[in-house]
């Protein structure tokens, strides 16, 4: 009986899971989405599931609600402690502390039973503001490489496929971008416009999508003349068809490994600039923001080694997936 073909993105997984240290940044990226996803969950100074006069509420999910917008507290719950009210039953997350949980009472407290990690120069519970920081590290990388993969793909795509005067001006484009120094660039807009977390988002996007575009106009001139985009055009397909449903698929493998070390270098970025003041707003607690508090307390060692530990190992992950992603796609290692 023939043996069934393999799929080409089925050999790329068979290939990557070689890779014993890739296969383990995979594990370590996925833990770092859970973490960041359930945020509100693992840490928070709400109940989770609470039953109070004789209602059940579940505050800490009603949470992810008001952090977007969408509810707010209303009544007795505006302004309410929520540890100090007398439940009837209640589950608390394993980390009772939310990251902007201001304690003035106990400030650069050393690790302990109460506070596992410490607290910073407020009494911010540190490892609370770890788990609320990859969140933060997660979205800044998505929504920053989403930003670059959408203009590096794009430019790229009409650079690479029409070439002529369309290639010339894109790649001047891209070489005139490429020079400016990004990270200084970053941070004159920060100290420009207001802080906030959009604005670094799109920032390192918009700043970051020059290797992508390069990536993909390199596959387009590789492909754009086989055989099978050579019959599209004559069927008579449209551009956009060719390239978005024909050509674009068959180009997309560096475009990943690029978007890989685009997330890494994308948390790095924004690390860097919260611990320069530059990054997200003072109340948003952040890796980066951490490690900030550690040079007005430099004898508080747990500021400087446990987000700077965190920083590391993310930024070492993505970067090893990216290896992993390359090496995958590399026709030389298959066998």
């Amino acid at each position: 009986m023939a043996k069934k073909s393999q799929s080409y993105w089925g050999l790329v997984w068979k290939q990557f899971k070689k890779n014993s240290l890739a296969m383990g940044a995979l594990f370590v990226v996925g833990f770092l989405i859970f973490i960041a996803f359930g945020a509100n969950i693992i840490a928070n100074n709400k109940p989770i599931y609470c039953v109070y006069k004789g209602e059940i509420y579940f505050p800490a999910f009603k949470d992810y609600a008001v952090n977007l917008g969408f509810a707010s507290w209303q009544g007795e719950f505006a302004n309410v402690n929520w540890k100090e009210l007398n439940y009837e039953s209640s589950i608390f997350p394993i980390i009772p502390y939310k990251s902007s949980g201001v304690d003035l009472s106990n400030p650069i407290a050393e690790p302990s039973f109460e506070h596992i990690l410490g607290t910073d120069e407020t009494g911010r519970d540190v490892l609370a503001g770890l788990v609320e920081g990859a969140s933060i590290s997660l979205s800044i990388g998505l929504v920053s490489m989403g930003v670059a993969l959408l203009l590096g793909i794009v430019l790229g795509c009409l650079a690479g496929y029409y070439g002529g005067w369309v290639d010339i001006i894109l790649s001047r484009l891209i070489e005139v971008v490429i020079t400016f120094p990004s990270f200084f660039l970053i941070i004159t807009i920060a100290a420009i416009y207001e802080s906030s977390i959009w604005l670094v988002m799109i920032a390192i996007g918009l700043t970051g999508w020059t290797g992508i575009a390069r990536f993909t106009r390199g596959e387009f001139l590789r492909v754009r003349n086989q055989e099978f985009v050579v019959a599209s055009q004559a069927l008579g397909f449209s551009d956009l068809r060719i390239i978005f449903k024909h050509i674009l698929p068959n180009a997309l493998a560096p475009v990943l490994i690029s978007a890989a070390f685009g997330i890494a270098s994308a948390i790095l970025t924004e690390s860097s600039l919260s611990f320069l003041g530059f990054g997200v707003p003072p109340t948003q607690v952040t890796w980066g923001s951490i490690l900030a508090g550690a040079r007005g307390s430099t004898y508080a060692w747990w500021l400087a080694i446990f987000p700077g530990l965190m920083v590391f190992i993310t930024v070492t992950a993505y970067n090893l997936l990216g290896e992993g992603i390359r090496d995958a796609l590399d026709p030389k290692l298959k066998t």
